[in-house]
């Protein structure tokens, strides 16, 4: 199996069963491993139950503690790697995500020329469903901040429905991705576009959770405008490239396609 689908938990269990289902259903096949941080609704309980019905396709990493979005995905970067695995994925619990959409990200990696593919809101043919106003003030702006201060070519940049190819993460220094919230997707992306790496974004609806809560607090905006910030900063002034290279990466221009696979 080459693709693997990692979903970060806390307190999930009125959607964890249902998305993982919903993924092993897909025509295209994935395995799923879910970073669980210590639920106490028993989100990891469930997932243990349902590993007997997919053995060897569903794993489950349990870290105690709510360690924070970037650290699970670094967790699971570094378990899909030393796995073998050639398209490593992020996606969200709670079906804001569909599921379906993953063989649209799967594809524009495999046969489109993807680097990075971008479950993207922000371009022609994306958008989002029963999302308040204020989170779509706060998303676009914030996309539209980052983009005006990074100068990185992508619309989408806090997107968390992500294909990365093996090359990619293998190429970037994980240990040196320090933000942990809203601007850890952010930086993922700039250090893959600083490192040359095509990325692509692809349309999708984003739909808001319906069970569960949301995960944003106001100390992950703040890291995101400071970290945007700090991002910047490197790029002018110290060579951000070689802080997050950790192997030779290919010797191509950062690179950019919107249109749909």
């Amino acid at each position: 199996m080459e693709k693997v689908v990692i979903i970060p938990t806390y307190n999930e269990k009125e959607n964890i069963a249902n998305i993982i289902e919903a993924i092993f259903s897909l025509q295209q096949q994935f395995h799923v491993l879910v970073i669980d941080d210590g639920s106490p609704d028993g989100t990891a309980q469930i997932v243990k139950t349902l590993q007997a019905k997919y053995p060897g396709e569903l794993f489950l990493e349990e870290r105690t503690g709510k360690l924070g979005l970037g650290t699970a995905y670094i967790h699971g970067f570094k378990w899909s790697l030393a796995k073998g695995y050639a398209f490593i994925f992020e996606m969200d619990a709670d079906f804001s995500h569909n599921p379906a959409d993953l063989q649209r990200l799967y594809e524009a990696c495999k046969h489109n020329g993807a680097d990075v593919a971008i479950g993207s809101r922000y371009v022609k043919g994306g958008g989002t469903v029963n999302w308040p106003w204020d989170r779509i003030l706060l998303s676009k702006g914030g996309s539209l901040y980052t983009r005006l201060i990074t100068w990185m070519p992508v619309h989408d940049t806090t997107a968390g429905f992500v294909c990365y190819r093996r090359q990619v993460l293998e190429a970037i220094n994980l240990d040196e991705i320090e933000f942990l919230g809203y601007a850890f997707q952010i930086e993922m992306k700039f250090a893959s576009w600083k490192l040359g790496f095509a990325i692509r974004e692809v349309p999708i609806i984003f739909e808001d959770r319906k069970y569960g809560a949301s995960k944003m607090h106001k100390g992950i905006v703040k890291e995101g405008i400071l970290g945007v910030l700090k991002l910047r900063w490197y790029s002018l002034f110290k060579d951000y490239r070689a802080r997050v290279k950790k192997t030779q990466s290919p010797g191509v221009f950062p690179s950019l396609s919107h249109e749909e696979v």
